[in-house]
């Protein structure tokens, strides 16, 4: 087949794993297969990031009434994508009926110009995501092929490493601990299988650990738990009591990762990084009261003229040299700040031999920031979320481009995810060997590692796994 030709676009909102609203699409090609899609939705976003339309966001010169306008701002508090659903059955569907959808980036091209903006505010990046995948599915289903080989091709063989997030903090828990993610990877195991179930134990290891120290079990976004813990270093601590209480080997079976999400604790003005998490343990423990600012107590430089632990580009850098050190860490995301370039050229001067240091709110899967930072020399790895820029092609591009410049590339969900598994066949039709998907946990999460069960049977004795940092 030759001609795959789109007939029917059509969208609806459905809701994501906060309870949030988010746009699902399906596209039938040929009268006869249809397929569907939903596009995640991220807490912890850069600024560089494409837009996902919101129904708060609509202006005066939006195609609706003002009366609709109103109704549709108070909708989920505003969260709502109704607009977002208008222009897939409106605009995009006009654009792209009769087309070719084995053309994928001629169709993600076609939505591009028609939206006509740099980052996709007009039509919504979550409006067009989703048509994207939707036309993917759509077609490997007409061919009869699994989306992982319809995407990736016959050599689509390597089943990722997964990146498991079983302890959170940051925007995706409310407690003390600063730094957003914490994660596991069983670069040890044979099979993806077989890390699996080294990541799942783990995980229930960690619980158990948590719970008999007094600790909060409760879990957050991603599924990891999130107990108030005082730094990074109680953090990881308790990681290596669960590797050990597992049976596993720290450093040979599983090594352990981290996501700062820099960009969330940078404030402009200054230029520093404040760590409120931090600061509330050291003034309890000082016997201050944490909502009193007179008392002040310093930690960091000091003229910092701020109350709490603030520290500095260097500072940061420094920190992760000590983490590094102390333990098994062989990949941090986010280190520092979006916008802190030089910072990021002097972390992967200091760390870039020997660990892995991914951007995803510096690149936010933008091929044009990605060779930015390529050509400066900061960072080596870039973090691709499908729906930061909006359409597969993009993202497969900037894939294409890390791998040509010698990163590597971890693909990855979001906080809000759905029962979409869409990123596990990406992950292994790129051949990455990384996939971020949060903790054995949630079954937004866990789907995605089902998938990824059943791609391995799949492929059978094709199925190939192994560390990336091999």
């Amino acid at each position: 087949m030759h001609e795959m030709e789109i007939t029917k676009v059509h969208a609806r909102e459905v809701l994501d794993s906060r309870g949030n609203p988010t746009v699902e699409a399906s596209v039938t090609v040929c009268n006869q297969y249809t397929a569907s899609a939903i596009v995640p939705s991220g807490a912890s976003t850069g600024k560089f990031e494409a837009v996902e339309l919101r129904d708060a966001m609509l202006k005066q010169q939006d195609s609706v009434t003002d009366d609709t306008r109103v109704v549709w701002g108070k909708r989920y508090g505003g969260k709502g994508v109704l607009h977002a659903v208008k222009n897939v059955n409106t605009e995009i569907s006009e654009c792209l009926l009769g087309k070719n959808g084995l053309n994928q980036p001629l169709i993600d091209e076609m939505m591009i110009k028609l939206d006509g903006t740099e980052n996709k505010s007009r039509l919504g990046a979550n409006a067009i995501l989703a048509v994207s995948m939707a036309n993917a599915r759509a077609c490997a289903k007409a061919l009869g092929l699994p989306l992982y080989r319809y995407l990736g091709g016959t050599n689509a063989k390597i089943l990722p490493t997964p990146m498991m997030n079983i302890l959170n903090g940051g925007v995706h828990a409310k407690n003390t601990i600063d730094f957003q993610e914490f994660m596991i990877m069983p670069v040890g195991a044979d099979s993806f299988s077989d890390a699996l179930r080294m990541g799942t134990e783990v995980y229930h290891s960690l619980k158990k650990i948590l719970a008999k120290d007094g600790k909060a079990t409760a879990v957050g976004d991603e599924g990891g738990f999130a107990p108030d813990l005082k730094d990074a270093f109680e953090v990881f601590d308790y990681l290596e009591r669960a590797v050990g209480a597992a049976g596993y080997e720290c450093g040979k079976d599983i090594v352990f990762a981290m996501d700062a999400a820099a960009s969330e604790l940078h404030e402009d003005n200054s230029g520093m990084y404040y760590f409120p998490g931090e600061s509330e343990v050291l003034k309890r423990e000082r016997g201050i009261d944490p909502a009193n600012t007179k008392e002040g107590i310093y930690a960091g430089t000091e003229d910092t003229k701020r109350l709490g632990v603030i520290r500095t580009t260097e500072e940061m850098i420094t920190l992760y040299e000590q983490l590094c050190n102390r333990y098994p860490i062989r990949s941090i995301e986010d280190g520092l700040d979006e916008e802190d370039w030089d910072g990021w050229k002097e972390l992967t001067r200091r760390l870039g031999n020997r660990v892995q240091l991914v951007g995803d709110d510096l690149f936010v899967t933008n091929e044009k920031r990605l060779k930015q930072g390529i050509t400066l020399g900061a960072a080596n790895a870039i973090l691709v979320k499908v729906n930061q820029i909006g359409t597969l092609t993009e993202a497969f591009n900037a894939v294409e481009c890390a791998h040509r410049a010698g990163y590597r590339a971890v693909i990855s969900h979001r906080s809000g995810e759905s029962e979409d598994s869409t990123i596990a066949d990406i992950a292994v039709a790129l051949n990455a060997g990384q996939i971020k998907t949060g903790a054995p946990c949630r079954s937004d999460r866990v789907v995605k590692y089902n998938r990824l069960l059943r791609i391995e049977e799949d492929l059978s004795g094709m199925a190939f796994y192994r560390s990336p940092f091999i």
